[in-house]
């Protein structure tokens, strides 16, 4: 592999830890913890997880150099600070004791189930210390499910005398580490499962959650990008740029990247769901922002939308429901049917209301609605242009103002969709630490014998040495939710709460925002220099924990 020049520099850079993991470690346990809705459901569901209480991590007297072997996957999507994560790990068990091993399996739980691994050793780890992306061992969508997944799984796990099994990944994937978890406890397999909380979405977090790692640094990367698209705006003041941003249902990055920015608009998907809002709607307020600009003779702007914005539009939002519960029943009735067939399939087998909108929809935003999901059941929202559906859309309402009288401005649209240059970006100073505090903290639930929770750091506004770190049971987290036409156990989603501060803060900008030109260009990522550029947190999490 060729290194380049901040990869050697960035390598010698040492993540700090809460003081808690600096040496020997003591288990300080709370009070037991019950899940967030559907008690009895989950309850019956995880019988050998459900229930356990929270763990903290403080200062212990001795240290214990228990013998443990581990093997770690890393789950779904990338996102920066998981190689942090596997060197948090490796330190940690190698500190318990120098003979313990760490095995990595190869891109993503289908490793495990097909017993494709490799041996974690400080060499081949010393290369990717401090490096954005999963590429140490690849990362992958398979769901862990079905009984002969685990039963594989343990062939290896035995083979290879593995004591526990750390899963890297996002709500689904963590919820994939419970039921593994629950699986191998029931059968007295003495096989532990730890999750760690992963996604740039943002959408993974809760009391006991601060923030999922890999946020920090797309969110800083998107905004470097925003920042310098309203710099060319403001340079070349001829263009609306519409920018889709990565964040799959949850609208926390567009969020951000509005703190961080002040585009002239920002759509917040949970708000316009909560207001039931139309799509004509949402296309007539940018189209007012637009001509109130032109009117100052500013023909120009930047519009930042959320990836999932089109599921929260109410009628679109109860199409896909319906949609979901087609496919489930009948997807294998009309998947092989040209796409004329299918049209004509589906319309007849909607309610007229979500026949109606569905025939209201430009046909490739319809299919995009009604194609596979991904192997969690999700809308693959990111396949869906939005950016350009809203700009064509309120490119017509303008040419119609115009034939009117109300518009005499200038509309021209450029279109971006930032997701895949945030995902592996070099993490920043935030995310090397909070990562490698995780992968430590999943260390020392192996070693207190810990199973069915997800590693968790807290108080992270703070100095890095005054973080606390611990563990949540996974069940602490999940309800019961509607996927793939059945009622299942999930980690429930963490949405922008419109009562919350930081939507609380850009609402009391936003309308300045749209009206003048007052963007902020946050410039690249700092690793090295003063501590108030280099070491910040998002604004979003300033703002939760003030």
């Amino acid at each position: 592999m060729e290194i380049s020049a901040l990869q050697k520099e960035r390598a010698a850079y040492q993540p700090k830890l809460p003081k808690a993991l600096q040496g020997a470690v003591k288990v300080k346990e709370g009070a037991p913890t019950k899940s967030v809705d559907n008690q009895e459901e989950i309850k019956k569901l995880f019988p050998n997880t459900y229930g356990m209480p929270l763990i903290e991590f403080v200062p212990g007297e001795n240290a214990d150099k228990k013998k443990i072997n581990i093997g770690v996957i890393l789950s779904g999507g990338q996102a920066p600070g998981g190689h942090n994560v596997i060197s948090g790990l490796f330190d940690a068990v190698k500190k318990l004791n120098s003979e313990n091993r760490l095995y990595g399996f190869l891109m993503g739980p289908g490793g495990l189930v097909d017993h494709n691994y490799v041996e974690i050793t400080a060499e081949f780890l010393n290369q990717y210390r401090n490096t954005g992306g999963f590429d140490m061992i690849g990362s992958g969508r398979t769901k862990l499910e079905e009984e002969d997944q685990f039963e594989k799984g343990l062939e290896i796990i035995r083979e290879l005398d593995i004591n526990a099994i750390v899963i890297i990944g996002g709500d689904d994937s963590n919820t994939n580490a419970c039921v593994l978890a629950e699986y191998y406890a029931a059968k007295k397999y003495g096989v532990q499962v730890i999750g760690c909380p992963k996604t740039i979405d943002g959408d993974l977090k809760n009391e006991q959650i601060e923030t999922s790692f890999g946020f920090d640094t797309a969110t800083k990367t998107y905004s470097e990008l925003i920042g310098n698209i309203e710099r060319d705006c403001n340079s070349a003041r001829k263009y609306w740029h519409f920018i889709k941003l990565m964040g799959r249902s949850a609208s926390h990055i567009a969020l951000e990247c509005a703190l961080e920015t002040q585009p002239n608009i920002c759509l917040i998907s949970e708000e316009i769901e909560a207001k039931d809002m139309t799509l004509n709607q949402v296309v007539e307020n940018i189209a007012n922002v637009v001509a109130y600009r032109a009117k100052q003779g500013d023909n120009f702007g930047v519009v930042l939308i959320p990836e999932g914005l089109i599921e929260f539009v109410p009628a679109i939002g109860r199409l896909i429901q319906e949609l979901n519960d087609l496919m489930a029943a009948h997807g294998a009735d009309y998947k092989d049917l040209d796409k004329d067939a299918q049209r004509k399939y589906i319309i007849a087998h909607l309610s007229k209301e979500n026949a109606d909108t569905f025939e209201t929809l430009p046909e490739g935003v319809a299919r995009q609605l009604s194609l596979d999901r991904d192997p969690h059941g999700n809308v693959q929202v990111s396949l869906i242009e939005t950016e350009k559906l809203l700009s064509d859309m309120v490119a017509s309402l303008l040419a119609k103002w115009a034939k009117e009288g109300k518009f005499d401005g200038k509309f021209a649209a450029q279109h971006h969709f930032f997701g895949y240059e945030g995902r592996c970006a070099a993490p920043s100073n935030f995310d090397a630490d909070y990562c490698y505090a995780l992968g430590t903290s999943a260390a020392q639930l192996v070693a207190a014998g810990k199973t069915g929770y997800m590693a968790i750091v807290k108080n992270t506004t703070t100095n890095a040495n005054e973080w606390k770190a611990g563990g949540v049971p996974i069940t602490m987290m999940m309800n019961m939710e509607k996927r793939n036409g059945e009622m299942k156990p999930v980690i429930r989603k963490a949405l922008v709460e419109l009562d919350g501060k930081p939507f609380k803060a850009f609402a009391a900008k936003r309308d300045e925002w749209a009206k003048n030109t007052a963007y902020v260009y946050p410039g690249p990522i700092q690793y090295w220099g003063p501590t108030e550029v280099c070491d910040q947190t998002t604004k979003t999490l300033k703002l939760e924990q003030d």
